[in-house]
């Protein structure tokens, strides 16, 4: 075995596929291009002022542009993300934890590394709910409004 070559067949099946992924590429990056330089000679160009202005819509700014969000939107918004992608990792271990117990795989080395995958997300959600991360805390607005139904009533 030793010394001997391969194929010419095996050698020209290679070759043509890193051909077909060179053209793949280059097609890939050539069609946004293309249409990129397409847009640039068709579209219209009109300047006015309206579309220098720092709002998308033509506006005329009033007021300040420093706003206060509430943090908690960011908090929501990455908590969810970080939930999400635990339900999303768990599913290859759902696919094979019945095949593995079929093929005699001890139960419990399947289940420690998922076990302590969540029990990790679990003290992070303990964290988070004892930091108040998850609360949501009412707008004074609201709270002002609350107060006056109950005077009324």
């Amino acid at each position: 075995m030793r010394g001997r070559s391969k194929p010419q067949h095996v050698t020209e099946t290679y070759m043509s596929d890193w051909i077909a992924i060179g053209a793949l590429a280059a097609v890939g990056l050539l069609i946004p291009v293309a249409m990129m330089v397409v847009s640039a000679l068709l579209r219209p160009s009109v300047p006015e002022t309206g579309k220098s202005t720092t709002y998308e819509s033509g506006e005329t700014p009033t007021g300040t542009t420093r706003i206060r969000f509430n943090i908690q939107y960011y908090m929501v918004a990455l908590l969810f993300v970080v939930f999400d992608i635990e339900t999303v990792l768990l599913f290859p271990w759902v696919t094979i934890y019945r095949p593995a117990l079929e093929a005699g795989v001890p139960m419990i080395d399947l289940l420690w590394p998922m076990l302590a995958f969540v029990g990790i997300l679990a003290i992070g959600l303990v964290w988070a709910w004892r930091t108040g991360a998850v609360k949501w805390t009412r707008s004074p607005r609201a709270t002002r409004r609350k107060t006056e139904r109950e005077v009324n009533q």
